[in-house]
């Protein structure tokens, strides 16, 4: 399969944006609201910080949907507005899109378990997982991206879910720790059997986001890149979470630490560069300045 959005990582460094929900609070969205439904209640200000991060720089930003699988959606009793609050989300990138850029569908995890240490099946998450990439499809996404996955079976239902309900290419990013002998997911998958089993399933991008600092990121992506030839992708979190007395939330590495490691992340053979948590529109201004070798 050949995708425009692949072609050109092939030709240079492809830039995903940085930190969504975060934004949005910023904006005003309350605790305990699912993103997604600003979709369409406040579609104004989920346009803006799409459009904020293309006006940084980012060649594809990744759409309000993390958590719009109808699993996740449950919680908030919203399950049967997932494929409107997903072509919503699509849609809404899209028109923030400038000629030439790229939307994302982004496909976060169901928060829930596989059987036996949950109460679900394969078949479940990939149901609900379809129904999410629909609307992401039919909202005009250019691909679809499984994001923070800390599941390797979770991201192979999600993988099968996408590809049963649309014909868009699927990157996959799972979330890995940094352990004394290696990188491992939270269910102790290794970075060399999810890049295998997610290339075999096929997926056509596979990468690390979330978790991992951008230093720690560089070794994630060279154990990647040992594992598989498909296109890597990396997008690292700001440092960890530190949380203020008044529930503010910030993060350990500022602006200068975060960009440093950039180039390293370049180098050990990330195609695709973004940010997540703890990031926004000036981490990823400062991306693109360091990967078009542009002055600072």
């Amino acid at each position: 399969m050949s995708a425009p959005l692949l072609e050109l990582a092939r030709s240079r460094t492809v830039l995903f944006d940085g930190a969504l929900g975060t934004e949005l609070m910023a904006r005003g969205l309350p605790r305990r609201t699912p993103p997604e439904a600003w979709n369409l209640e406040r579609p104004n200000l989920v346009r803006e910080v799409h459009a904020a991060y293309f006006a940084a720089g980012s060649d594809v930003v990744s759409t309000n949907s993390f958590g719009g699988s109808p699993i996740k959606l449950a919680a908030h009793g919203l399950e049967h507005r997932a494929y409107e609050f997903n072509r919503a989300a699509a849609r809404l990138a899209r028109e923030a899109a400038p000629a030439g850029r790229f939307v994302a569908g982004s496909i976060g995890p169901t928060g829930k378990f596989l059987k036996p240490q949950g109460d679900y099946t394969p078949e479940e998450f990939a149901a609900g997982f379809a129904e999410q990439a629909r609307g992401l499809a039919d909202g005009g996404a250019d691909v679809l991206i499984v994001e923070t996955q800390y599941d390797l079976r979770e991201a192979l239902a999600a993988v099968q879910g996408a590809r049963s309900a649309s014909a868009l290419p699927v990157f996959v990013t799972m979330t890995f720790n940094a352990l004394p002998r290696g990188y491992f997911t939270l269910m102790g998958d290794t970075v060399a059997r999810a890049a295998a089993e997610l290339e075999r399933a096929g997926a056509m991008a596979v990468g690390a986001n979330c978790t991992l600092n951008s230093e720690q990121m560089v070794g994630c992506v060279r154990a990647l890149r040992a594992a598989t030839g498909l296109p890597l992708i990396a997008q690292a979190n700001a440092g960890q979470p530190v949380v203020a007395d008044d529930g503010r939330v910030s993060y350990t590495q500022d602006l200068d630490d975060y960009v440093r490691f950039v180039p390293g992340i370049v180098a050990a053979g990330a195609g695709f560069v973004g940010g997540c948590c703890g990031t926004d529109p000036s981490y990823i201004r400062a991306m693109a300045r360091l990967i078009r070798k542009e002055p600072l």
